[in-house]
């Protein structure tokens, strides 16, 4: 996970923004992003609700969890992509501890758990 307005590294791998909206001041050749996949960035409705609020940070987690529940084939695509390169996935909040790249995170290596 990064911040989408730190500069680009070899290291990232595949990056991609997982933000409903295009991070605010940024153009798209700097940002150098491979993908963006607002299908599965939390909808406009939760994020209004959290932005700002980081007491909201469990509630946030469980109904973006919860909106995801439709969305299995996305999810299951980006962590067949993770199995074969490295991805980095990329925000615009400033809260590094509680944004919806870190719930993501925690989601997909749930699934992933459960397969095994």
């Amino acid at each position: 996970m990064k911040r989408v307005y730190l500069p680009p590294d070899p290291s990232d791998g595949r990056r991609i923004l997982v933000d409903r909206l295009w991070p605010r001041g940024l153009a798209k050749a700097e940002a150098a992003i491979d993908e963006w996949a607002k299908e599965i960035a939390p909808s406009h409705e939760l994020r209004r609700a959290f932005h700002g609020h980081s007491e909201r940070w469990e509630e946030f987690r469980v109904r973006y969890r919860d909106e995801l529940k439709d969305r299995g084939d996305e999810l299951d695509a980006l962590l067949a992509s993770a199995g074969s390169e490295r991805l980095t996935l990329l925000f615009a909040a400033r809260d590094e501890e509680r944004n919806n790249a870190v719930a993501l995170k925690a989601i997909l290596e749930a699934r992933l758990a459960a397969r095994d």
